[in-house]
């Protein structure tokens, strides 16, 4: 029976010190800093190896030159230089821009991917603050239209004089991407940054949620006016305190309105959205926006998995019905 005993007792002893063994072994947190699209891309995660984030900053390189408005050769660059001929992209390329069609169709219009041939006219990150010639923005509005892509399985057909730009849906489906590459290399706890798209793996290593900060209107990039939850899915904030320039007392910002071609004018200075998708949650933080917090929150409403909060420029926050699950306080 002693003999059992001790047995019995050995095993215990043994268990519990490989639960501390295993407890001890929690991968180090390390972080990856790039600059793709415009963005800084930070990748924080608990990892040995770092290599693995050095790693998935390559697929961002490989991202960008896929789908960049700017680069020669892109599936993007192709698309708007095809001089109305039918194009062959990769399936990534043709899923986003499929995506960005509902999303267009969702919001009557107020997310349009062949926003470029007025974006294009737009400055908003160099300091220079011109404003485009009014008569060259309602030509350039002229050519936004959505409803003129055509996409037959990979092949991709605009006519003549019209640009696709994916800049409001790309970075939300390459954190996607990158969030699905770095799981299938291990990785079980993360938080990614994509500028406005925050997303995470799992959550924090002791189990509670990550936490998100989202931008005070007024303030300093970094000050916060909201704390958000994330457990594990995306976090994605459009406003117009990101990019944007004053000239003769008027406030431009980044966020166009694809029918007139001239910055959203509206009562809204943030939206941000909470769901699964940060490829959603990228396109819908424009349309959302664009559309007012009324639109916006019916749009939103209407969608199974997503919320949102609205900021409006007088400070003033509203929520679709289940943000509450996601604000802290």
């Amino acid at each position: 029976m002693k003999k059992w005993r001790a047995l019995v007792l050995a095993l215990i002893l043994a268990c519990g010190l490989n639960l501390a063994g295993c407890a001890s072994a929690q991968p180090k947190k390390q972080t990856a800093i790039g600059f793709y699209l415009d963005t800084v891309i930070t990748l924080t995660a608990y990892v040995d190896d770092a290599a693995v984030l050095d790693d998935a900053l390559e697929e961002c390189g490989r991202y960008e030159r896929l789908l960049s408005r700017t680069i020669e050769g892109s599936d993007v660059w192709r698309v708007n230089h095809a001089g109305g001929e039918p194009v062959e992209v990769s399936g990534e390329t043709a899923q986003i821009l499929e995506t960005a069609l509902r999303v267009s169709a969702l919001s009557g219009g107020m997310f349009d991917v062949t926003i470029a041939p007025v974006s294009t006219m737009w400055d908003f990150t160099s300091g220079a603050a011109v404003v485009p010639d009014a008569g060259a923005i309602a030509r350039a509005a002229a050519l936004v239209d959505y409803t003129r892509v055509e996409i037959d399985g990979n092949r991709v057909t605009l006519p003549e004089g019209m640009m696709i730009d994916l800049g409001g849906i790309a970075k939300g489906y390459i954190a996607d991407a990158v969030k699905g590459y770095l799981k299938g290399r291990g990785v079980k706890n993360a938080v990614l940054s994509f500028g406005g798209n925050i997303v995470t793996i799992g959550q924090k290593p002791d189990g509670s949620p990550w936490k998100v900060g989202i931008q005070d209107i007024d303030k300093p990039t970094g000050e916060y006016m909201l704390v958000a939850l994330n457990y594990g899915g995306s976090t994605v904030t459009s406003g117009i305190y990101e990019r944007g320039f004053e000239a003769d007392g008027v406030y431009y910002h980044h966020i166009l309105d694809p029918n007139t071609g001239w910055p959203v004018q509206n009562e809204l200075a943030s939206v941000t959205i909470f769901s699964d998708s940060s490829m959603w949650g990228d396109a819908l933080a424009t349309a959302a926006f664009s559309l007012g917090t009324d639109a916006g929150t019916r749009l939103i409403e209407g969608l199974d998995g997503v919320e949102a909060v609205f900021i409006a420029r007088d400070r003033s926050v509203s929520a679709t019905s289940g943000a509450g699950e996601y604000l802290v306080g």
